[in-house]
């Protein structure tokens, strides 16, 4: 998996090997940074082996101008920009591993230590989801999944993940994954349904 330059998610607040939280300021935040985005961040300072999660939440923090200007009747256009671009508004981001890598190597299962504080966090390159996607194991991580809309996050992965594919292969891709996520939701089909439906191929 080679390592491309990719937008910079924000850096580590808090971690396990269950996942993480970064943080970052408002301005920040691009398109790209959405609910079920694929991140990475380093586990060394060699950088030779990488935690790979999944983006669940999104948290707007407010600062005591934040808390005044919702209270305002109205708010100057400038003071709204000002606001969201050049203050320090702080976002916190959580993330839910899923794999890791380790001298090349990919693995669906927690990684075997958290990374560390300040390290950065960045979006995973289209490459690197079509390597992580070849295999489904990662499935189970996410569904058993606590305080996590598990459903959801899982479609929003996999709605992300089929864009670093080949169109010609996207179709059989999502085939693939229901199938797999048949197996796994077989004695839940109220629940397997509704995954299915929010991954339901175009």
């Amino acid at each position: 998996m080679d390592v491309q330059e990719q937008p910079i998610v924000g850096r580590v607040l808090r971690a396990s090997t269950s996942g993480f939280d970064c943080g970052t300021r408002g301005s920040r935040i691009e398109e790209s940074h959405h609910f079920g985005a694929f991140v990475k961040v380093p586990l060394d300072d060699a950088q030779i082996a990488y935690a790979i999660g999944l983006i669940y939440a999104i948290r707007v923090e407010d600062d005591p101008l934040a808390r005044e200007l919702v209270m305002a009747a109205s708010i100057d256009h400038n003071t709204l920009i000002d606001q969201r671009e050049n203050r320090m508004v702080p976002v916190e981001i959580g993330v839910i591993n899923v794999g890791f890598r380790n001298n090349g190597t990919l693995i669906h299962s927690l990684p075997p230590r958290p990374p560390l504080s300040l390290s950065e966090v960045s979006l995973c390159t289209p490459d690197e989801i079509y390597q992580f996607t070849q295999r489904f194991d990662y499935f189970r991580l996410v569904l058993g999944a606590k305080d996590v809309s598990a459903d959801e996050l899982l479609a929003a992965a996999l709605r992300n993940a089929v864009q670093a594919y080949p169109e010609a292969e996207r179709y059989d891709f999502l085939v693939r994954c229901g199938r797999h996520i048949a197996g796994l939701l077989s004695r839940d089909l109220k629940r397997l349904a509704h995954v299915l439906a929010l991954i339901k191929p175009t």
